[in-house]
C-alpha cells in the first residue's frame, strides 16, 4: 500500500523545528554501547510529542515516541514521525523499528542520519519498501555532533571507550606511599559499581592489576541494578552472569556486609589486563576464566581485539599510563572524573605520557550535555581537618587501589559534609586531537 497520499504537507521550516525537539529528545539518553536517539511525532493539527532511548533492553526512540503519540490521541496514519538516527531493521532484543513504524501506518518517517552500523542499517530502505515516504538528511550535522564518537567507534569497528578517573582535587590517584582507599566516597564508589554493571567490560593495565589484584566485578546497588539502563549488556552474550566468576558471592573486595549472597539479576563485565607482563599466578584476573590478556602495546590492536569479542562497551579503569596511552592515541570517547575534595601533594598523577609539551597541545574537552544519567553535582566546601589514617588507610587484601571501585567502609573525612564532584566529558571535536598517532605510526 501507498502510504504517501494520507501524509501530512510539511513545510521546511517545521521539519527542522520537529526534528531539533527530537535532538533534544536524544540527549535524554544514556552513552555507551548504544547511540542516543530521539524521535519526534507531528500530528496533522501540529500536536508534537517525543521519546527517546534509554538504554538496550528498553522501547527504542521510535517505540517510546509512538506510546506517547497513542496516549495522546494521535492518529499514527495520518501523523510524520522524526527520528534522529536510522530505524533499524535488525531482531535484537526489541523487533526492528522499521517494521514497527510500517505496522502502524506510518506514513511519513523523516530521518536525520543513516546507521553505521551494518547489523541495524537498512530500516530507511525497508520503509520506502512498504510505501512509506522518507525523507533523509534533515539536520544531518546535528544528529552526526550528537553521536560524533558512537559513529567513530562504529567506522572504526572498536569499542566506545569510557575512562574513569577517581582523584583528589591535586589531581592524584594515589597518595605518596600508594594508599588510595578511599579518596573518593561512597556515593562515587557506588556509582562506579553502576556504571560497570551496564558496559561489557572493565579494563586495567597490567601494572595496576600486579598492584591490587582487582576483581573488576560490578556489585551495584539495589536500586541501580533496577534502573533503566542497568543490565545494559545482559544479553550481548559478552560476559557471566553474577556470582558466575570465581569465589563469586565471598568477594572481600565489597566489604562486610555490602554484597548479598545470592546471584544479582545483571550480567558481569569481562575482566581485562592490557599489557605485555604475565599475571600473577593466583592473581584474581588469572584464576578468572572469563579475564582478557591484551598482550600488546599498540592500543587499537587491543580494542580492535576486544571487538572482535562482542565487546561493544569497554570501561577504563587504570593506571595512568594506559589512560594516557589512549587519551595520546585519541581513543576515549567518554571521560568520567570523579574529584574528591582532599590534597595529596607528592602522589600518584592519574594521567603518564600524553604527549603533551606545551599548551598548544592541550587535549581539549566539553562538558557532556546529556541528561539520562545521575550526576553527583554537589561543589566541595572544606570540612574539618581530618587525620592522617583518613587519607592513608591501609589497602584491604583485596583492592581496586586506584579506582573508586568498592563499597567498604569509609574514612571519617567522607561523609556528607564533604561531598565528591562528578564531571562528565566528551572530546572536543572542533578541534584536531593534537597528539594522536594512528593505528599505522
Amino acid at each position: 500500500m501507498d502510504r504517501s497520499a494520507l501524509s501530512q504537507t510539511i513545510t521546511h521550516s517545521s521539519m527542522l523545528a520537529a526534528m531539533d525537539v527530537a535532538l533534544v529528545a536524544a540527549r535524554r539518553g544514556i552513552r555507551g554501547a548504544n547511540p542516543l536517539v530521539g524521535a519526534a511525532v507531528l500530528d496533522a493539527d501540529g500536536t508534537l510529542v517525543t521519546g527517546h532511548h534509554r538504554g538496550a533492553g528498553t522501547p527504542h526512540a521510535e517505540a517510546d515516541a509512538m506510546s506517547a503519540a497513542r496516549a495522546a490521541g494521535i492518529d499514527l496514519t495520518r501523523a510524520t514521525v522524526f527520528v534522529t538516527l536510522e530505524p533499524c531493521s535488525h531482531h535484537g532484543r526489541t523487533g526492528p523499528c522499521a517494521d514497527l513504524l510500517v505496522d502502524a501506518g506510518v506514513p511519513h518517517v523523516v530521518i536525520a542520519v543513516a546507521d553505521p552500523n551494518p547489523a541495524a542499517a537498512g530500516g530507511a530502505a525497508r520503509l520506502r519498501a512498504a510505501g512509506t515516504t522518507v525523507t533523509t538528511g534533515v539536520r544531518e550535522a546535528e544528529a552526526r555532533a550528537v553521536n560524533a564518537r558512537w559513529l567513530r567507534a562504529v567506522g572504526e569497528r572498536r569499542p566506545y571507550v569510557t575512562l574513569k578517573i577517581a582523584q583528589s582535587l591535586d589531581g592524584r590517584i594515589a597518595a605518596a606511599d600508594g594508599t588510595s582507599q578511599w579518596i573518593t566516597s561512597p556515593a562515587s564508589r557506588a556509582r562506579v559499581h553502576a556504571l560497570r554493571a551496564r558496559v561489557d567490560a572493565v579494563l586495567v593495565g597490567t601494572g595496576t592489576a600486579h598492584a591490587d589484584d582487582p576483581r573488576l566485578t560490578a556489585r551495584p546497588t539495589p536500586e541501580a541494578v533496577q534502573s533503566p539502563d542497568a543490565g545494559e549488556r545482559s544479553a550481548a552474550g559478552t560476559g557471566s552472569q553474577a556470582g558466575a566468576g570465581p569465589e563469586a558471592g565471598a568477594d572481600s573486595e565489597a566489604g562486610a556486609g555490602s554484597a548479598p549472597a545470592s546471584p544479582l539479576p545483571f550480567t558481569q563485565p569481562v575482566p581485562v589486563a592490557w599489557g605485555m607482563r604475565d599475571l600473577a599466578p593466583g592473581s584474581h584476573l588469572a584464576r578468572d576464566p572469563r579475564t582478557v590478556h591484551l598482550r600488546t602495546r599498540d592500543p587499537h590492536e587491543a580494542l580492535e581485539t576486544l571487538h572482535a569479542q562482542g565487546i561493544q562497551h569497554v570501561l577504563v579503569e587504570g593506571g595512568a599510563h594506559v589512560a594516557g596511552a589512549l587519551i595520546r592515541s585519541d581513543l576515549v570517547d567518554e571521560l568520567e572524573v570523579h574529584i574528591a575534595p582532599v590534597l595529596l601533594g607528592d602522589g600518584l598523577p592519574g594521567l603518564a605520557d600524553l604527549g603533551v609539551t606545551t599548551l598548544s597541545e592541550a587535549v581539549r574537552w566539553l562538558p557532556d550535555d546529556t541528561t539520562g544519567d545521575a550526576l553527583l553535582t554537589e561543589a566541595c566546601v572544606p570540612s574539618a581537618p581530618s587525620s592522617d589514617a583518613d587519607i592513608h588507610s591501609a589497602p584491604s587484601s583485596d583492592a581496586d587501589a586506584h579506582s573508586a571501585g568498592t563499597a567498604t567502609s569509609p574514612p571519617a573525612s567522607q561523609d556528607a559534609r564533604n561531598p565528591d564532584t562528578l564531571l562528565r566529558f566528551i572530546p572536543d571535536t572542533r578541534h584536531s586531537h593534537p597528539t594522536a598517532h594512528t593505528k599505522d605510526s
